[in-house]
């Protein structure tokens, strides 16, 4: 099952690239619980399709054209470790920003369940009990 959890959270960053929400909550459990690491975006956690959707709409107050660049995927069986980048450019300034993305992500039958966002690589690999 986890070359299809794989599949599935990268159908799910595409779909959140092209902020195509209907597709990126297909590939989520209808009561998935999302954890931003992203300051002033709202919400610590958003939870459920509605939650997801908040989530997409407090980030585009503060920032537009964001893509999300996985540059790694470490199947852990039930869960993923991934880490990438988020680029994307400021609402008010249009100046152009990026940071560390890097998610573990939990799934239950092809579903993911439980997304937690870290804006360090460290803590990303601390919360999945790795260190390296």
């Amino acid at each position: 099952m986890s070359q299809e959890n794989v599949e599935a959270y990268e159908r799910a960053v595409e779909a959140a690239n092209r902020r195509d929400i209907e597709a990126l909550l297909e590939e989520l459990d209808p009561e998935v619980e999302w954890y931003s690491a992203v300051v002033g975006m709202g919400s610590e956690v958003y939870r459920g399709a509605e939650g997801i959707r908040e989530m997409f709409g407090d980030a585009d107050e503060t920032i537009q054209d964001a893509s999300f660049e996985l540059s790694e995927i470490r199947d852990l069986g039930d869960r993923l470790l991934c880490f990438g980048r988020l680029r994307a450019h400021g609402m008010a300034s249009g100046a152009p920003t990026e940071v560390p993305f890097n998610q573990l992500v939990e799934f239950r039958n092809g579903k993911a369940t439980v997304l937690r966002t870290f804006l360090d690589h460290k803590e990303a690999l601390e919360a999945a009990g790795l260190k390296e």
